[in-house]
C-alpha cells in the first residue's frame, strides 16, 4: 500500500470515527430529559462543593491551610461554571477546560479530604463530554482519589472503603453508558424511520406521477388524438375533391369545423378534470353512446355505419367512473376501426346484468391477431395506446378486456366491468310491544 492510499485510510478512520462521537453525544441539545438531568448534575456538584466547603470550615477552624482551600474552593466553582456547565456538546477546548477543574478537584482532596464527593458530577461530566476510553479513565482516577480521601477521615482501615466506592462508580458508569448507548440506537432508528417514510414519500410521488401520467396519455389519446386524426383526413379529402367537387370538399371542411369544436369542448373539460363532454350533456352512458354513434357515422360520410343498442335494464346508479372509463373504451375502439379494420358497419352493444355491465363494439372489417392481454403498456415499436389504454382503464375498475379477432373475420371488443353489490340489511325484527 502507497502511502496516498494510507493517508486516505488514516482520513476515512478519523472522519468515521468523530461522527460516530458525535452521534453518541448528541443528546442534550436535542433531548429535554438529557438537559434537565444535566442541569441536575450541575447544581448536586456546587451542592456537594459547598456541604464539603461548609463541613470543612466547621471542624477545621482558623487553620492555615483555610484561606487556600476556601481560594481552591471559588476556583473550582468558576472552572466549573466556565468549563464542562456551559453546554453538552464536547468541542476540544471544552474538553480541554474539563481538565482544569478535575486538576484542581485533586489538589483540594489531598488538602481536605472533605471534598471527595465532588467526585460524582464529574464522573457524569467525563462520561457524557469524553471519549469512552478517556472518560473511563477519567472515573478510575477520581476513583483511587476517592478511596484514598475516604481512608484518611477513616480512623484506621476499612474494607468497606476500598471496595465500596469502585462498586458504585462501576455500576453508575455501566448504567450511564448502557443508557446512553440505548440513546444512539433509538436515535438511529427513528432516523431511519424517518428516511424510510421519506424514500415511502418519494416512491408514492413517483408512482402517482406515473399514474398521472399514463391517464392522461389515456385521456389524450382518447379524445384530442382521435380528433386531429379525424380532422386531418377530412381536411385531406376536401383538399383532394376541392377544384372536382367543390360541395363534397365543403362538407369535408364543416364536419372537420364540427370535430374542432368538439376537441375544443373535450379539451376545456379535460383541463379542469371534468366528465367527458357527451356525459356532462346529461342522459347517461346511454344517450352519451347513441350520440357517438350519429357523429362517427355522420363524420364518416357513408364509409362506415354505427349502430348502437342497449340490452337489459340499465343501473339506477352507475358510477361516473364506469361511464366514463366505457365511454373512452368506445372511443377507442372506434377510433382503431375507422383507422385500421377498412370496416363498413360497426355496432355498440351496452348489456346491463344484475352484477357487471358489458360493452361490446363489434366491425366487420379485416381483423387482426389480438395483442397480449396481459400488456397494458404498448411494446417498443409499436404505434398507438388504443389497445393498452383499455385494458388500463378496466384493470383500474377490476374488469376484463376481451378481443376475438382474425384476419379477414372482423373484430369484437368486450369490456366487461363488475358492479358492487348492493347493500341490504335485514328487517328489523318486531319488538315485543307492537304487533306483528
Amino acid at each position: 500500500m502507497d502511502v496516498s492510499a494510507q493517508v486516505e485510510q488514516q482520513r476515512f478512520r478519523q472522519s468515521a470515527g468523530s461522527k460516530r462521537y458525535e452521534v453518541e453525544h448528541r443528546t442534550e441539545a436535542t433531548d429535554p430529559d438529557d438537559r434537565r438531568l444535566a442541569l441536575l448534575m450541575h447544581a448536586a456538584f456546587f451542592l456537594l462543593l459547598g456541604a464539603s466547603l461548609a463541613r470543612f470550615l466547621l471542624r477545621h477552624p482558623g487553620e492555615d491551610r483555610t484561606p487556600w482551600i476556601i481560594a481552591l474552593s471559588v476556583a473550582l466553582a468558576a472552572l466549573y461554571l466556565l468549563g464542562p456547565a456551559l453546554g453538552s456538546r464536547p468541542t476540544p477546548r471544552r474538553l480541554a477546560r474539563l481538565g482544569v477543574p478535575v486538576a484542581v478537584w485533586m489538589v483540594l482532596v489531598v488538602l481536605a479530604p472533605s471534598f471527595a464527593w465532588c467526585a460524582v458530577p464529574l464522573f457524569y461530566t467525563g462520561l457524557r463530554l469524553l471519549p469512552p476510553r478517556a472518560a473511563f479513565a477519567l472515573v478510575a482516577l477520581l476513583t483511587v482519589f476517592v478511596v484514598a480521601a475516604q481512608l484518611r477521615l477513616a480512623h484506621g482501615f476499612d474494607p468497606n472503603l476500598v471496595l465500596a466506592p469502585p462498586a458504585v462508580a462501576a455500576t453508575a458508569t455501566a448504567v450511564f453508558v448502557h443508557m446512553q448507548r440505548q440513546g444512539v440506537r433509538q436515535r438511529e432508528l427513528i432516523d431511519d424511520l424517518l428516511r424510510t417514510r421519506r424514500e415511502l414519500a418519494a416512491t408514492e410521488r413517483r408512482e402517482g406521477t406515473l399514474a398521472e401520467r399514463q391517464r392522461l396519455s389515456m385521456e389524450i389519446h382518447d379524445t384530442l388524438a382521435q380528433g386531429l386524426s379525424s380532422q386531418q383526413m377530412l381536411l385531406q379529402a376536401a383538399d383532394r375533391t376541392w377544384e372536382a367537387d367543390p360541395a363534397t370538399a365543403r362538407r369535408h371542411v364543416r364536419t372537420a369545423t364540427g370535430i374542432a369544436e368538439r376537441n375544443l369542448a373535450e379539451a376545456r373539460r379535460f383541463v379542469h378534470d371534468l366528465a367527458p363532454a357527451d356525459l356532462a350533456e346529461g342522459g347517461g352512458l346511454e344517450a352519451a353512446l347513441r350520440a357517438l354513434a350519429t357523429r362517427e357515422t355522420a363524420q364518416a360520410q357513408g364509409l362506415l355505419t354505427v349502430r348502437c343498442h342497449v340490452e337489459g335494464t340499465p343501473h339506477a346508479a352507475l358510477p361516473d367512473r364506469v361511464q366514463s372509463a366505457l365511454l373512452r373504451i368506445a372511443q377507442g375502439a372506434l377510433a382503431n376501426v375507422k383507422e385500421h379494420a377498412d370496416a363498413t358497419e360497426a355496432a355498440l352493444t351496452l348489456t346491463h346484468l344484475d352484477d357487471r355491465t358489458v360493452l361490446d363494439i363489434a366491425d366487420n372489417g379485416r381483423g387482426f391477431t389480438p395483442p397480449a392481454p396481459t400488456a397494458l403498456r404498448p411494446a417498443a415499436g409499436v404505434r398507438g395506446h388504443g389497445v393498452p389504454a383499455m385494458r388500463a382503464r378496466l384493470h383500474q375498475l377490476g374488469g376484463t378486456l376481451t378481443i376475438e379477432s382474425a384476419p379477414g373475420d372482423g373484430t369484437v371488443v368486450s369490456a366487461e366491468v363488475p358492479l358492487p353489490a348492493p347493500s341490504s340489511s335485514p328487517a328489523p325484527s318486531p319488538s315485543p310491544e307492537e304487533p306483528s
